[in-house]
């Protein structure tokens, strides 16, 4: 299968670097270079990428502006942040807005193109250092409110199932990757989804990725 890629980069050098290497990849097809947020939106609605690599300062729209916008507009596209930033300031934000991976510009070539072919899968690819922020805003969220997560999770328990989709999203599976694991409807695993956050009290996707890790439930058995 062909991953459709479409670079956000208003660094020319940088878009063209990436050109050069990724075309090289039998298995990657490059379809548009955008280089601004408002520019990567228009393309993504008429080429229809697979893959969005997206810089996160740009002139006007910023990255993390186009990431929400586009992640709200196109759910099936994945956004990969293609940065020199580490920083929380930066990392959380692209996260939040639904970014799929979160890079730096440095990383070695063939670690690029893994990480591609890793969130075209359904999987989640961060940097070590944003991975670290993520856990401790996690930990920080969760010193004066354990107990009573764990005590909304003991009076109103998850079920079987409920466990099961939790467990792939703190492996970075999606809704359509969970419905094929599970063999169920993508519908129906959006509705374990809505359910875990409401018995755990979680915000989001990324809160009960970590709450699955903080409890071991990120494992088989």
């Amino acid at each position: 299968m062909t991953i459709r890629i479409l670079i956000a980069d208003d660094h020319k050098m940088v878009r063209r670097g990436l050109q050069l290497f990724l075309s090289s990849q039998k298995d990657i097809q490059l379809v548009g270079e955008a280089s601004n947020g408002q520019e990567a939106l228009e393309l993504v609605s008429a080429l229809a990428p697979d893959i969005v690599l997206m810089d996160i300062h740009m002139p006007g729209m910023s990255g993390i502006e186009a990431t929400q916008r586009l992640t709200a507009s196109h759910p099936n596209v994945k956004v990969i942040v293609l940065t020199s930033f580490t920083d929380q300031d930066h990392a959380l934000p692209a996260i939040r807005a639904g970014a799929k991976g979160y890079l730096l510009k440095d990383l070695e070539p063939d670690e690029l193109v893994q990480a591609v072919r890793r969130v075209h899968e359904g999987k989640v690819e961060l940097h070590p250092d944003v991975a670290g922020q993520l856990m401790n805003q996690y930990v920080s969220l969760y010193q004066g409110s354990a107990p009573a997560a764990e005590e909304q999770m003991e009076n109103e328990p998850l079920t079987k199932r409920e466990l099961e989709v939790l467990r792939l999203i703190a492996c970075g599976m999606n809704n359509r990757a969970i419905a094929e694991a599970l063999v169920i409807t993508e519908k129906t695993v959006k509705t374990h989804v809505t359910h875990i956050l409401g018995k755990l009290d979680l915000e989001d996707r990324t809160q009960a990725a970590l709450y699955a890790v903080r409890h071991g439930l990120d494992k088989e058995g």
